[in-house]
């Protein structure tokens, strides 16, 4: 009887060393889980006096700033880095980087010109909100599979992270 009670003992010993390691092990995993960062399924905070109104450029690109950068802003060949949300007027939404958690870097030249020219309006950190017509979109060309009627107008939040 004095065996069992003494492996007992030890077998207490050895479960306490267990449990010890296995409370460490999960705190190691959670410290290390506060330092990376989650990104947003949505747009981030807009300013408090971001305007209402949309302004409309020469173009007939709309526009307004959502939250003002406190970066540089793009010229119209620069590199970007940005997450958007893409919708149509009838309010659905036909692309988002947020929902593949992926931002998309690209250069203004390889876009549609009304991301060229609505970049170029806001600063890095900055948010913007455009209307950009057909003319200034996909026109009568679509990416096939998007499922963008001809002569759409495309909406967009678009976040610019940073300038490459």
């Amino acid at each position: 009887m004095l065996d069992l009670v003494r492996f007992n003992d030890n077998s207490g010993v050895a479960t306490g060393r267990c449990c010890f390691v296995w409370v460490a092990v999960c705190l190691a995993i959670t410290l290390v889980g506060c330092n990376v960062q989650t990104r947003s399924s949505s747009p981030g905070p807009i300013d408090a006096d971001a305007p209402e109104e949309f302004s409309t450029t020469d173009s007939g690109l709309q526009y307004r700033i959502l939250r003002k950068g406190n970066g540089n802003t793009p010229g119209p060949t620069s590199r970007v880095v940005v997450d958007y949300v893409g919708t149509m007027d009838n309010g659905i939404e036909f692309d988002s980087s947020y929902r593949r958690s992926d931002p998309t870097s690209f250069r203004l030249t390889d876009v549609v010109r009304g991301w060229t020219e609505g970049l170029q309006l806001v600063s890095e950190g900055g948010m913007i909100e455009l209307k950009i017509p057909a003319e200034l979109g996909y026109g009568n060309s679509p990416p096939p599979g998007s499922g963008i009627p001809i002569g759409a107008t495309l909406n967009f939040i678009v976040e610019l992270h940073e300038i490459k």
